[in-house]
């Protein structure tokens, strides 16, 4: 059992100062250079684009409204320090998910972090000018900023069949794709078609050929409307959507065959996207040995979102650490997933979240996982950009059960399970939030 009583780490060294925190709040926008941000919205509020999406995919997507409430965001009026982000070439992004009106350029500083990764639910291109929302706003200042940025389309069709070309249906998709393209292609560094197709559209469709005609008239379109607007010129460079339970046989269909084929004969697609959220480090390797052969020579790929969630989840129902129990007077026996959900009431301090978290051999036997994986990436030599979870979502904590997904275990940082940090920064996962600065440094 690990529990972190000081101010040294077993394996991570020396947890980052405190100090380094509080200087970041306490000098505020005083030490940040301003730059022009046009086009820049007004940050925080729902905005036209505020509502919970469906999301038929493991997912940790909600309101962006609910899911960055602890943490200050500087508004549109905030200057923003530049950076310079590396080309994307295996490196390592904060992923924001859906909630890219809550970029937090604090907490990016914080970790060091110069690329940003987030997704788009498409329909919200039907809420007028897709530039002008909170969200892409947000995303595209970070660009003008210097940021490298990452943007998956995420089309929903879990309810309804996938649109056919030449349908109305299409027509609509269509359409939300141009008003998303006129805003962001040649700004944005990559645009994935697709954020997880086969999770976020009906099993019959996911099993036929519909969606493999659906995201290849999407991709195809996408290419078109580049070349016509930028020629070769464009910065942006477009990928295919992330594909999903790959580390499961009855995952790899003919459909996703499909899909790599479909990547490699198209010259306009730069590589695909994967997800490789896994129950064992070794699930990854899997996702690495289906895409990879497939690539061309000159395509990479992209993991804009990996964890140990499956592990996590499967151990949610464990009795909580008797030794940890003890020590802060919590009931023998209760499970693990009630011990986290207690804290949307009662949040821990970050001392205590961290020694719980690691008061569990399944989780303290992996804290080396995301420095492991970067590694398992980069040793390819076709590492486009991967993607770790920057924070916490306030309902995946409120309303966790033994069946959720506990995405809070994967975040940098803890708003909704620990108590604020002196200085306005969140709490830290002092597993990975080591790990992540260190692999900014490398």
């Amino acid at each position: 059992m690990y529990v972190l009583e000081n101010t040294a780490d077993p394996h991570n060294g020396p947890q980052r100062e405190p100090s380094r925190r509080r200087l970041f709040a306490l000098a505020g926008g005083a030490a940040l250079t301003v730059l022009g941000a046009a086009g820049c919205a007004p940050d925080g509020g729902d905005g036209p684009h505020g509502q919970a999406s469906v999301n038929v995919s493991d997912s940790h997507s909600v309101s962006p409204s609910s899911a960055f409430s602890a943490s200050p965001s500087p508004s549109a009026s905030t200057p923003v320090s530049p950076v310079k982000a590396p080309p994307a070439t295996a490196e390592l992004a904060a992923n924001v998910n859906e909630n890219l009106d809550q970029i937090n350029f604090e907490q990016l500083k914080a970790v060091s972090a110069t690329w940003i990764r987030g997704f788009y639910p498409m329909e919200n291109a039907d809420q007028g000018g897709v530039a002008t929302q909170p969200g892409p706003a947000k995303l595209l200042t970070a660009a003008t900023h210097g940021y490298g940025t990452v943007l998956n389309l995420k089309f929903q069709y879990g309810g309804v069949p996938i649109p056919v070309p030449g349908t109305p249906a299409m027509r609509t998709a269509l359409t939300r794709l141009d008003k998303v393209l006129a805003a962001t292609m040649n700004r944005v560094d990559i645009v994935a078609i697709g954020n997880e197709p086969f999770l976020e559209a009906r099993a019959a469709d996911s099993r036929s050929s519909r969606i493999n005609d659906f995201y290849e008239a999407l991709a195809q379109h996408a290419a078109q409307y580049r070349q016509s607007h930028f020629g070769s010129n464009s910065r942006t460079k477009i990928y295919m959507g992330a594909l999903t339970h790959l580390d499961d046989p009855a995952s790899q269909t003919a459909q996703t065959r499909r899909w790599m084929a479909f990547t490699a004969k198209t010259q306009s697609i730069a590589g695909v996207d994967i997800h490789p959220h896994v129950g064992a480090p070794s699930g990854v390797q899997k996702y690495l040995d289906y895409v990879l052969p497939s690539l061309r020579a000159d395509q990479r790929f992209l993991a804009t979102e990996f964890s140990l969630v499956q592990l996590w989840k499967a151990h949610l129902s464990d009795p909580v650490d008797p030794h940890f129990a003890a020590a802060h007077g919590i009931k023998a026996g209760t499970p693990i997933w009630q011990v986290v959900k207690n804290t949307s009431a009662k949040p821990f301090t970050e001392k205590v979240w961290n020694a719980f978290l690691l008061s569990n051999s399944w989780y303290a036997d992996n804290r080396t996982f995301l420095t492991e994986q970067m590694e398992r990436f980069r040793s390819t030599g076709k590492l486009a950009v991967a993607g770790y979870g920057i924070t916490q979502n306030k309902s995946v904590v409120r309303n966790l059960g033994p069946q959720s997904h506990p995405w809070m275990f994967n975040s940098l940082f803890c708003p909704f399970t620990c108590e604020p940090e002196a200085g306005g920064l969140p709490a830290e996962n002092t597993t990975w939030c080591p790990e992540f600065r260190a692999d900014q440094h490398r």
